[in-house]
């Protein structure tokens, strides 16, 4: 029976190096994937999956108006689909994590969905949030905070160095604008103890 995976963790921990991994291991055994990637991010190529140590595939986008169930079970009607790989899953809405889980359940096509858990104030993305309540399995990718522990949360880099803890929960950016963070440091840095500006790219 195909399976829905989350694959989670916090930012800069190779997700979408992992994704391309997995998706390079379906194609060297002959068989056929779909990627998507969420229409927002727009760091790199448009229509791209990219890693920071330079890998890149095309990729579907998709919004909140995207059906992706229909977009993959039409896909699979024409040539069979061997797995669907979803990068930036946080920005799944819930129905399309249903849509997901539909791919699997009743399509027949496993899905590997790789994104954030959490925002930078903590909360639960609400793609994730679903995944994490009806995905089959969880698995989180484990990055490392400034003091060499695993690092859980998302800490964003205002002007001043310093974290920010309001505005609005999707703000792209990478190493220039988040930081990831044991759960310690980042409640140190969300009460201005801890200045962020040392650990960023300029």
């Amino acid at each position: 029976m195909a399976k829905l995976y989350f694959y989670y963790a916090s930012m800069n921990a190779g997700k979408s190096t992992t994704l391309l991994q997995a998706d390079f291991n379906y194609r060297e055994r002959g068989m056929r994937t779909m990627l998507f990637t969420a229409a927002i991010d727009d760091r790199y190529a448009a229509r791209t999956i990219t890693s920071r140590i330079g890998l890149a595939m095309p990729a579907i986008t998709f919004d909140p108006a995207t059906d992706i169930g229909a977009c993959v079970a039409d896909e699979h009607a024409r040539q069979k689909v061997d797995c669907v790989l979803v990068d930036e899953a946080q920005f799944l809405t819930a129905d399309q994590v249903a849509q997901l889980a539909h791919v699997c359940d009743v399509v027949g096509v496993p899905v590997l969905a790789y994104g954030l858990r959490t925002d930078f104030q903590g909360a639960l993305f609400p793609g994730s949030a679903r995944l994490l309540a009806i995905a089959d399995a969880l698995i989180e990718i484990k990055s490392v905070c400034l003091c060499g522990r695993k690092a859980t949360m998302n800490a964003r880099v205002g002007e001043n160095g310093r974290a920010v803890s309001e505005g609005a929960q999707t703000e792209i950016g990478g190493n220039d604008r988040y930081v990831a963070l044991c759960r310690r440091h980042f409640a140190d840095a969300l009460a201005g103890v801890l200045s962020l500006s040392t650990h960023v790219d300029a």
